[in-house]
């Protein structure tokens, strides 16, 4: 008799038998062992890190010592931006600390009209709707637009907020090989002809820091007759002449009807928002649930994110910069021996391809101790079997900045076996 296994499914199983309470997470035992393991060897939690002080937005102490940010969102660098902070401070002196209230009922103030405003100017459109955060923005606009009975066409890497937003409107999900226009056609070509479309793309997408071919994309939804909602969270600041991302870039700002962006990333703060041009578009205020049902943005939030959104406005230098030490980065690593997911630079981001989670934990660990901080990225928020470091730039690193990452790199590279 072969011996019995204790697997999550048993356990719980044997619980129900017993007349116990079933533990609920049990089901999540396997990760919990692999994590152990993994913090047994003596490595630091890659997902734990705690920065004690932050000193611009280049440079933390992390475990006592300065250390290069390889690893945030911070694009442009408005974080430490002198007019972003004093209008934030001026809106905490004016407005007090939050709403405590939807924006809705009583959470709405001039701030938050302001920034939407800013948006309606950034982007040259008629509407713009913020929320509380970048998940939310897509959580609610495509639950809201697509629901029973309408498809959602996706990419099948696409972020999870997009996944989440499908399953809240209970749409049908159809997705299609990761930037494949030729699956995206065929897929959209099974679907009823009078059936209510959308299809979501997003400009840059953030595990390997690629582009969508959003021309190409954009004629096939359209022959089909769907609606197009494009993320642009990783593109806006900049992509574009007016930094509103890849499909500003690209030349579809005409045929897109819904943009979704963050101010986590670029903008320096944190929530979300879309913006469109459809005459019926302001309805989402009164029919979105996530937009409806949760606080609104502290007014110094917003506040914050206007200043930095109009002076993204007028940031091509700073958009030059960046791309001069993406491509500097992208390009140095490669000759130092690493894999990256793309040819070239596409963005600003820049993913470095490990075999195993072994290998990437030690590099991770080692560029850490060296002075620099890069995120770890491994299943579920990366496609089976895919471990990365992922480099995230930013227009605020010097060239000198760049240089001691690439040193950095090789050292560490070395010491762990990674080139």
């Amino acid at each position: 008799m072969s011996e019995a296994i204790d697997t999550p499914e048993a356990v719980a199983a044997t619980d129900r038998v017993e007349g116990h309470t079933s533990d609920l997470l049990a089901k999540f035992r396997p990760l919990i062992a692999e994590r152990e393991a993994l913090l047994a060897t003596g490595v630091r939690d890659p997902f734990s890190i705690v920065m004690t002080e932050v000193k611009s937005p280049t440079l933390a102490v992390i475990q006592g010592k300065d250390t290069i940010l390889l690893g945030t969102y911070n694009y442009m660098g408005m974080t430490f931006d002198p007019d972003v902070i004093a209008a934030g401070k001026q809106a905490l002196d004016d407005f007090g600390s939050g709403t405590t209230g939807s924006r809705v009922l009583n959470g709405t103030y001039n701030p938050h009209k302001d920034c939407e405003q800013a948006l309606k100017e950034f982007y040259g459109t008629k509407s713009a709707i913020v929320f509380s955060t970048g998940y939310q923005a897509n959580l609610g606009v495509i639950s809201t637009l697509a629901g029973k009975g309408d498809y959602i066409i996706l990419d099948a890497d696409s972020h999870a907020s997009i996944y989440d937003g499908c399953w809240l409107g209970n749409a049908e999900i159809v997705r299609f090989r990761h930037n494949s226009v030729e699956d995206l056609d065929k897929r959209l070509g099974r679907l009823p002809k009078d059936a209510g479309k959308l299809v979501v793309l997003e400009g840059v997408y953030s595990m390997f820091g690629d582009v969508a071919p959003l021309p190409e994309m954009v004629a096939v939804a359209k022959k089909h007759g769907a609606m197009i909602l494009c993320d642009e969270a990783h593109g806006m600041g900049f992509f574009g002449p007016n930094g509103r991302g890849v499909y500003e870039e690209m030349g579809v700002e005409d045929d897109i009807d819904f943009v979704i962006g963050t101010f986590s990333k670029s903008v320096g703060t944190v929530g979300g928002f879309c913006v469109s041009n459809h005459p019926d578009f302001e309805v989402l205020r009164l029919v979105c649930r996530p937009y409806i049902f949760t606080a609104s943005l502290p007014p110094s939030v917003v506040a914050t994110a206007a200043t930095s959104i109009r002076k993204l406005m007028h940031a091509g230098d700073k958009r030059a910069h960046l791309w001069k030490n993406s491509k500097r980065l992208h390009q140095g690593l490669r000759d130092l021996g690493y894999t990256i997911a793309t040819e070239t630079a596409q963005s600003a981001i820049i993913a470095v391809m490990l075999p195993d989670q072994e290998r990437a934990v030690a590099l991770w660990q080692a560029l850490l101790e060296g002075g620099v901080y890069v995120n770890l990225a491994r299943p579920p928020a990366t496609p089976a079997g895919t471990y990365l470091l992922r480099c995230s730039l930013c227009a605020e690193h010097s060239d000198e900045r760049v240089g001691q990452i690439l040193g950095i790199f090789e050292a560490a590279g070395k010491a762990v076996g990674a080139i």
